[in-house]
């Protein structure tokens, strides 16, 4: 077997396409773009600026490529949180530990030449990329937002004295028995007390137009402390705009705005798409862009995104207003809602999820190693 960093054309190819091939007719796997994937490879890719990146894949004897992994030096986090880490992610492999074993010591390896101390992962290079290793809920669809991965993976990277760091958990929301009369109310007279209002975007355009700087403001400021998140560059919020823009719906989207039409408040849901890539391996083809479309016109499920809420309103009721507007969605032909990552201490957020049918169906879990 032999590891090779990843560096011509072809190994890039290989790199994003050896899960395709792993997972194929897998039916819970749902690949990220394949575009996207491969932006990682330019010069101008929008994390470089702040985070350094290598990529190792490993072949068998034959030349059959057997797995794949990614390392991040993401200096701007090193310097926020006052760590000397190196992140895994885009690890994939079959299930062979001695596989595992090279791919991990070519990353501890780049770690060490870096003066680093620790790895740490599944991370990407932000908290808006894909990150924890599934642990629980293998026989469940993956969102869009988040990777799947195999039962194997756990006692691979545990084999090699990776712990744990944090866990996530996520649920899948439906609609209460209780009626959602009782949460508007309350919603409203929150809004009202603190003069307060729903800002109401006509299209995806008007949205991004007035409210986009405003909601990163508040991305910024929620997630400040929020384990592994760093401040979002201009650059990489201009990229995510473009990234965003072919499945943000303002149906989904609420805005709470002050008297000056500040943003205070929101929450991002977009329409899942997670069956709409997994036909054409996350490619932007014709057809896929077709089944994009359909699942964004009328949606039956919803990826809940993002949800930020200045800390001048927090714990006064303001959010409630939020989870009515998500309450009204399930009277409108969505049939269940899918969190993405919670942190398992994140009590504010999960005591949300109370107000709705709740199942915690995943768990994912970030490792970390000192080297």
């Amino acid at each position: 077997m032999i590891v090779k960093q990843v560096i011509t054309r072809g190994e890039q190819r290989q790199f994003v396409e050896f899960p395709l091939s792993l997972y194929k007719n897998n039916p819970y796997f749902v690949p990220p773009l394949y575009a996207d994937e491969m932006a990682m490879f330019k010069k101008g890719y929008m994390y470089h600026d702040e985070a350094e990146s290598v990529f190792f894949n490993a072949y068998d004897d034959n030349g059959k490529m057997v797995g794949r992994i990614h390392g991040i030096l993401q200096h701007a986090a090193n310097k926020k949180w006052g760590q000397k880490r190196v992140r895994f992610t885009r690890f994939d492999a079959i299930d062979d530990q001695e596989v595992a074993n090279a791919l991990f010591a070519a990353v501890e390896n780049w770690a060490k030449e870096k003066g680093m101390e620790e790895v740490v992962g599944p991370l990407g290079f932000s908290d808006l990329e894909r990150e924890g290793l599934l642990i629980e809920g293998f026989d469940q669809l993956s969102t869009f937002e988040e990777q799947y991965n195999y039962p194997y993976y756990q006692k691979l990277i545990e084999n090699l004295g990776y712990v744990k760091d944090v866990d996530w958990l996520e649920h899948k929301l439906s609609k209460p028995n209780i009626e959602s009369d009782r949460l508007k109310r309350l919603g409203n007279r929150m809004l009202e007390r603190y003069n307060l209002r729903f800002g109401k975007p006509k299209n995806t355009a008007e949205l991004i137009k007035k409210y986009a700087e405003g909601i990163f403001e508040m991305l910024d400021i929620t997630y400040e402390h929020i384990y592994g998140t760093v401040p979002l560059t201009d650059k990489v919020k201009k990229e995510l705009i473009k990234s965003f823009k072919l499945i943000v719906d303002p149906r989904f989207t609420d805005v709470i705005i002050d008297e000056n039409g500040k943003v205070v408040c929101f929450s991002i849901c977009f329409p899942s798409i997670a069956k709409a890539v997994q036909k054409s391996g996350g490619r932007l083809t014709l057809g896929c862009i077709l089944r994009i479309l359909k699942a964004k016109r009328k949606p039956e499920i919803l990826d809940l995104g993002l949800i930020g809420v200045s800390p001048e309103y927090r714990n006064k009721g303001v959010s409630t207003a939020m989870l009515s507007g998500l309450l009204d969605l399930f009277n409108n032909g969505i049939k269940h809602a899918e969190t993405n990552l919670n942190l398992e201490e994140n009590n504010n957020i999960l005591n949300q999820w109370k107000n709705f049918e709740v199942v915690q169906h995943k768990r994912r879990r970030c490792f970390v190693k000192k080297i």
